[in-house]
């Protein structure tokens, strides 16, 4: 299936079957699509809770609002998306050091000036005071790949913005590991009863948001 359709024909799923489960073959293939998702400099400010079972659900149930636990109960997994407060020396190394061991660099020189780069464009937005903003605008892309790459595997997903952060980065002791959590995706295969698979898409007119610059 081409994007397009995956676009036109992915949606929102409101109920799971609880009974059906993902396998591990897929899940495996989404965390790769997480893993390669692209972000600016190359950064990969990010990291991912991944969950299923029931002690699981219950770990993370308190920080879901109560009108989108029937989401995190049915599904079959569930992954929170949390993104970085702060990048080290040694995280920034240890990219660089992935980049020239992936074949990336033919230049010593080349490779000190990405890293200086890199560690540059991070600075600015430290200085800029919007570096939490800008890393989990990162970890939004992350978020995108995820359901777009569940829909192509036939897999339903609810991206959930209903949920207490603080609550959430306290359960999972995010601020000790300079992470904040930006969103949760649960994933699944709708029930049968799902009504919300039964309502059209409906987006504005291209007209009313595209505008050609001559």
């Amino acid at each position: 299936m081409d994007f397009l359709a995956l676009s036109q024909q992915r949606y929102t799923t409101k109920h799971y079957d609880g009974n059906r489960k993902i396998s591990q073959e897929h899940i495996d293939m989404l965390l790769e699509i997480l893993r390669l998702t692209p972000s600016a400099v190359n950064i990969q400010p990010w990291h991912f809770y991944v969950g299923s079972s029931d002690a699981a659900k219950n770990l993370i149930r308190p920080c879901v609002l109560d009108f989108n636990h029937a989401r995190l109960d049915g599904c079959s997994h569930f992954i929170v998306l949390c993104a970085k407060t702060s990048v080290s020396d040694e995280e920034f190394s240890a990219i660089t050091k992935k980049e020239d061991a992936d074949g990336r660099y033919s230049k010593v020189e080349v490779k000190n000036s990405v890293d200086e780069h890199r560690r540059y464009f991070a600075d600015m937005h430290v200085k800029m005071g919007d570096f939490n903003e800008w890393t989990a605008k990162q970890t939004y892309l992350a978020m995108a790949a995820l359901l777009y790459g569940a829909a192509s595997l036939g897999i339903d997903s609810t991206p959930i913005e209903g949920m207490d952060y603080e609550k959430c980065d306290e359960i999972l002791k995010l601020k000790e590991k300079s992470l904040r959590s930006v969103g949760i995706v649960t994933l699944g295969y709708r029930a049968k009863d799902d009504s919300n698979a039964k309502r059209p898409k409906s987006r504005l007119d291209k007209e009313s948001i595209i505008s050609f610059l001559e």
